[in-house]
C-alpha cells in the first residue's frame, strides 16, 4: 500500500526529470508558497519533501496575493515568495503594486499563473519578478526555477557577510553578535550562520549552550576540503533558523594563519545562507585585516571611554583605507551608564568619528550574566527587556529589512473570543 502511495506522490515524469537533472541542493533560505488551488498545493508540498531542499524552510498557506499582501503587513516576507494567482494581466500587475508596499528588497518573487501570455512575462520580468511560470506545473519546475534562482553559479552570492569586532578587549562585542545573529534567525525567520573566528577563546558555544565535536578549526587547517557539503557537517544546529561554526576554544596549538585563511570558509557560507555572522576577535593581524576588507558590513563595538574612542578612531581610519568605496563602519556602545565611572558620550563619539552610533546599551550586568550563564540569548529569558528590543532593531537595520510592526487583535475580534469561551 505505501509503494503505491509513493508512486501516486511523485509522479513517474516528475522523477525522470529529477534524476536527469544536474540540480544542487538549495540553501538554507526561508520560502513561503501562497496557492489558490488544490493541485499546485499538491506540487509544492512534494518539492518541500524533496532532498533537494532539505536545508530550505517551505511554509504553504491557501490564499490569494491580495492574502500574503495582508498576511505579511504584521510580518517580514521570506527569501523566496511563491504566488499562485488566477489575475488577468492588469489585475495581477495592480496586486503586485500592493504586494511591493509590504515586501522586503531582498525577497525574490516566483508567480503561477494561469495566462500563457509573452507580454505578462515580459512585464513582469521588468518590475522585478524572479520568474513566471504557467501552470499546470511539475515537481522539475519548482525545484529547477528555485535553483536557478538561488544556486546559479554566476550570480552573486546568496548571503551577506557581517563582521563585528570590539574596539578593544570585553567591550561585548561576542555577546552582541551572538544576540544579533539570533535577533535575525528569530525575528526575522531568516536563516543565519555564526562563525566564531577566535578559535583559542572563542564564547560562542558557551552562549548557544553547544558542544559540537568539530567545528571552524576543521575547516580552516584543511582548506582544500572546504565545500558546502563539507561546512555543512561541521555545522552546530542552535535552533531552526540558526547555525553555528564553533571555536575549538582551547589552547593545544597555536593559531597563526595566512592572510586568506578564512576567505573560503565565508565565500562558502555565503553560498550556503542569506545571513554570515563573522565574530572577529579583537587584535590586528593580515587575517583580521583581510577578514574585515572582505566583509559586507562591519560593526565595531566600544565602550564609553578614551580608549576605546583611540581605537575606533584608529579601525575607521585603517577600514577607510582598505575599503575605500564602502560605507563606514556601524557603531554601537556599549557598557554605558556605569555608576560614579566618567564616560565620553554617544556625540562626542559622533564628533571624532564622523559616524552616529546605530545603538547604545547600557551596563546591565545582571541581564547579561544571567543570559550567559544560562547559554541562551537575552531575548530568550527577557524578551520584552528594552536590551532586548534594542538588539531587535539593530538585527533589523543590519539585515536592511523593514520593522514590522505586529497587529492588536480587535475589540471585535477580543469580544468573540471571550464569548466563544462561555
Amino acid at each position: 500500500m505505501s509503494l503505491s502511495v509513493e508512486t501516486e506522490t511523485f509522479p513517474a515524469d516528475d522523477m525522470e526529470h529529477l534524476a536527469q537533472s544536474t540540480m544542487r541542493p538549495i540553501p538554507r533560505i526561508s520560502i513561503q508558497a501562497f496557492c489558490e488551488t488544490s493541485g499546485i498545493n499538491d506540487v509544492i508540498e512534494r518539492a518541500s519533501k524533496d532532498r533537494r531542499l532539505s536545508k530550505a524552510h517551505l511554509g504553504l498557506k491557501t490564499g490569494s496575493i491580495a492574502d500574503a499582501t495582508e498576511f505579511y503587513r504584521s510580518a517580514s516576507t521570506p527569501n523566496l515568495l511563491i504566488l499562485e494567482t488566477h489575475d488577468d494581466p492588469q489585475e495581477l500587475m495592480d496586486e503586485l503594486s500592493s504586494l511591493a508596499e509590504v515586501c522586503d528588497p531582498s525577497t525574490k518573487v516566483v508567480i503561477i499563473g494561469h495566462y500563457n501570455d509573452v507580454a505578462l512575462y515580459r512585464e513582469l520580468i521588468r518590475s522585478g519578478v524572479s520568474e513566471y511560470l504557467v501552470a499546470p506545473i511539475n515537481l522539475a519546475d519548482v525545484i529547477g526555477t528555485i535553483s536557478d534562482i538561488f544556486v546559479d553559479p554566476t550570480a552573486k552570492p546568496l548571503g551577506r557577510s557581517i563582521a563585528f569586532i570590539g574596539a578593544k578587549g570585553g567591550v561585548g562585542s561576542s555577546m552582541l553578535a551572538h544576540n544579533v545573529s539570533w535577533a535575525m534567525s528569530e525575528s526575522l525567520e531568516n536563516e543565519v550562520v555564526v562563525a566564531d573566528l577566535d578559535l583559542p577563546f572563542g564564547t560562542a558555544n558557551i552562549d548557544f549552550d553547544q558542544d559540537p565535536p568539530q567545528g571552524i578549526a576543521e575547516a580552516v587547517f584543511s582548506p582544500n576540503r572546504i565545500d558546502e557539503v563539507y561546512l555543512d557537517r561541521l555545522l552546530a544546529q542552535c535552533s531552526t533558523h540558526l547555525s553555528l561554526l564553533a571555536a575549538p576554544s582551547s589552547l593545544e596549538r597555536p593559531y597563526d594563519f595566512d592572510p586568506e585563511a578564512f576567505s573560503p570558509i565565508v565565500e562558502t557560507a555565503q553560498r550556503t545562507a542569506p545571513t554570515v555572522i563573522l565574530d572577529i576577535p579583537h587584535g590586528w593581524t593580515s587575517w583580521i585585516s583581510t577578514t574585515l576588507a572582505r566583509a559586507d558590513e562591519i560593526v565595531i563595538t566600544a565602550a564609553p571611554d578614551l580608549a576605546n574612542l583611540r581605537n575606533a578612531k584608529n579601525l575607521m581610519d585603517a577600514l577607510k583605507k582598505l575599503r575605500p568605496n564602502d560605507p563606514a563602519p556601524r557603531l554601537i556602545l556599549n557598557q554605558t551608564g556605569i555608576p560614579k565611572k566618567p564616560e565620553i558620550s554617544a556625540s562626542d563619539f559622533e564628533g571624532a568619528l564622523g559616524v552616529k552610533p546605530m545603538a547604545v546599551i547600557p551596563f546591565d550586568p545582571q541581564t547579561f550574566g544571567k543570559a550567559a550563564n544560562a547559554g541562551r540569548m537575552i531575548g530568550q529569558i527577557s524578551p520584552k527587556h528594552p536590551i532586548s528590543q534594542t538588539i531587535n532593531q539593530v538585527a533589523f537595520a543590519l539585515a536592511g529589512r523593514r520593522e514590522v510592526q505586529r497587529k492588536k487583535p480587535k475589540l471585535a475580534q477580543i469580544f468573540s473570543r471571550l464569548t466563544s469561551k462561555k
